[in-house]
């Protein structure tokens, strides 16, 4: 597990003069965030400053897609119906997740333009105003449970995928508490540069999870045999493990008496509706997306079980892939909050296109794979499973991953400026794009193939044009410049 006590690193806005680092608790020189001596040397907006915030994040996303990875081996190998019933729940349980959990993460832009401004005091409230928000959202989502067997219904799949899909997103339905509150306390430690920390929680709360999913879903240790269910409940089980170490991280001393980590715990009317303001189309555009490409998924289903099957381990590989890249839209998005705080928009536009060029040369490289070998990454999830069963989906999986690799290229762009959008608090515009396109490009057109009998490959060319659109759509927000006057937290003095 990596080192979680590491020094604090807020990267920062680059100013004429050094910036005077503020004394531990005490006050600030104003518009001036504190950075971290180790990194005061970086050139503004350049790859180096950029990386030494995004590595923590990628690994961070990278442990995340480890856990998706080894939960899809593992249920491949116990059992092909088991591994194809997951994605579904899955797509469920983040439909219905994703704009809680945004909203609360949506902490860390508003701590990332606080310490750009160079106003410590209002972090720990910024943060608290999250955690409250992940308590009441938590809660309702445990409304998930008794309503699993009604959503799980509307895909129209067999009695047999469905009772797994069931009970795995009844699992899920736990799990949602801690994961908001790990998303508010996170954005804490990231707004403020301080991304070390961020992936020592991650790491923590992985490392728990794949441990207990290794013994849970086939029996070992004294555990009974739970197949899906033994999935689900380790990640209920590791997403408290994280939780627990957020908090005690939160509260430590140092942060009490600086950020006001402890006394400012209690709700803020104004700072609250701030958050929900800006946070809750930034988390409804996750919703929306989510809504869109799970209907694309239960309309491919309805085009057979290896259709099914073959779209389900695409978008694992997708998201084994595609990951690791949110670290570097994460990153993004936290300079730009910081230079707008300290009212730098040349600097954040700079950072922006920095990240643009690495995440176009990782896609690049990721799309190459996905061409040369694709029968290699293909029986990777092969198993012990009926030969026959895994043919047919992976005679298909080729074929999709050509899709893939062509909007993986494009989604680079996608991913940076809207991350960028959204560090800057133009949430609004990103959540109606989201909208407005998804269905006419991807959703429509693919009802129209399954209604024609149509073949999977179609379905997902249509999922490629609409990245397309979408990359395009916020390139052209971005190169407008509106989101360069906006911010997210009131105006004051330092």
């Amino acid at each position: 597990m990596q080192r979680i006590e590491t020094p604090e690193l807020s990267v920062g806005i680059s100013n004429a003069a050094p910036p005077t680092p503020l004394p531990e608790g005490g006050g600030s020189t104003p518009g001036t965030p504190t950075p971290d001596p180790a990194h005061a040397a970086h050139t503004p907006g350049g790859s180096r400053e950029l990386l030494s915030l995004a590595a923590p994040l990628i690994l961070s996303q990278s442990f995340m897609t480890v856990q998706v990875f080894v939960d899809t081996i593992l249920l491949s190998w116990y059992d092909s119906r088991a591994m194809a019933a997951s994605f579904p729940a899955v797509m469920w349980y983040w439909l219905v997740f994703g704009l809680p959990q945004v909203t609360a993460g949506y902490t860390s832009t508003f701590v990332a333009q606080y310490t750009g401004a160079g106003r410590p005091h209002r972090v720990g409230p910024a943060v608290w105003q999250g955690i409250h928000f992940a308590l009441l959202a938590g809660m309702l989502m445990l409304l998930l449970a008794p309503a699993a067997p009604l959503l799980i219904a509307a895909g129209g799949h067999s009695e047999a995928l469905q009772s797994l899909e069931v009970a795995y997103l009844r699992c899920l339905a736990y799990a949602a508490l801690p994961m908001l509150i790990v998303a508010a306390v996170n954005g804490f430690f990231s707004g403020r540069g301080q991304t070390w920390t961020v992936l020592g929680i991650e790491a923590f709360g992985t490392a728990v999870n794949v441990v207990l999913a290794l013994v849970m879903i086939f029996g070992h240790l004294g555990f009974p045999e739970m197949g899906i269910e033994g999935a689900g409940w380790s990640t209920v089980i590791g997403s408290w493990a994280s939780a627990a170490l957020a908090l005690g991280l939160f509260m430590r001393r140092g942060y009490r008496a600086r950020f006001a980590t402890a006394s400012g715990w209690r709700l803020e009317r104004d700072l609250f509706r701030r958050l929900m303001r800006y946070g809750g189309p930034a988390g409804a555009q996750v919703f929306l997306d989510v809504l869109v490409f799970n209907l694309f998924v239960q309309l491919v289903g309805r085009l057979g079980d290896a259709a099914m099957g073959a779209t389900t381990l695409t978008v694992r590989l997708n998201m084994i892939a595609f990951l690791p890249m949110m670290g570097l839209g994460q990153a993004v998005c936290i300079l730009v909050g910081q230079r707008l705080g300290g009212d730098r928009p040349e600097l954040a536009e700079t950072s922006t296109y920095t990240g643009l060029k690495w995440s176009f040369g990782y896609m690049c490289v990721i799309a190459a794979f996905y061409l040369a070998i694709p029968g290699l990454i293909v029986s990777l999830f092969e198993g012990g499973r009926d030969p026959h069963d895994f043919d047919a989906v992976a005679a298909i999986v080729p074929g999709l991953l050509v899709c893939v690799a062509a909007y993986s290229v494009v989604d680079a762009a996608n991913l940076t400026f809207s991350f960028a959008l959204r560090g800057a608090g133009d949430t609004w515009f990103v959540t109606m794009a989201t909208f407005c396109m998804a269905w006419p490009i991807m959703v429509l057109p693919t009802y129209l193939v399954v209604r024609a009998g149509g073949n999977v490959y179609w379905a997902w060319w249509f999922a490629t044009a609409h990245i397309f659109a979408m990359a395009a759509v916020f390139y052209w927000r971005f190169r407008t410049g509106k989101w360069k006057t906006m911010r997210v937290i009131e105006p004051g003095l330092a």
